[in-house]
């Protein structure tokens, strides 16, 4: 029988994501992590990107998260944030224009507070964009 750990992935409004896996990946602070059964304990921050989700029927889900914390206990992975949705969810032409207006802001720059608000609007936007690209890439395969 393979080894599983619950996972939970919550964002501000909903929980978008409860069940069994035997591996998560998400894009921490330092880099992409791995997470499977009997993980030591941790306690990191997430950059805007992908969380994915592999089901121990072989199956992978896919979510984007705005950002936010990933927790690690011996028997069960939380991802919290403020954000979060299933990647097939995420709408590309919304993302291609928040990414445009974002862009626009920075080359028109103003104030320090407007440009900081930009960067991570573009942030957000970029990510949501490679989610979409992942899923369409592991829809291929």
């Amino acid at each position: 029988m393979t080894q599983t750990i619950r996972v939970d992935i919550v964002s501000a409004e909903a929980e978008i994501f409860s069940g069994e896996a035997t591996m998560v990946v998400a894009t921490g602070e330092l880099g992409e992590l791995g997470v499977t059964p009997r993980h030591a304990p941790l306690i990191t921050r997430l950059k805007p990107g992908h969380v994915d989700v592999l089901l121990a029927s072989g199956e992978r889900q896919q979510f984007y998260v705005s950002g936010g914390i990933l927790e690690v206990q011996p028997q069960v992975v939380t991802v919290l944030a403020d954000t979060a949705a299933r990647a097939a969810d995420l709408d590309e032409a919304a993302a291609l224009q928040a990414k445009k207006e974002a862009e626009e802001a920075l080359a028109n720059r103003s104030e320090a507070i407007e440009i900081g608000e930009a960067q991570a609007k573009l942030a957000e936007a970029m990510a949501q964009l490679q989610a979409l690209e992942r899923l369409r890439k592991n829809l291929k395969h």
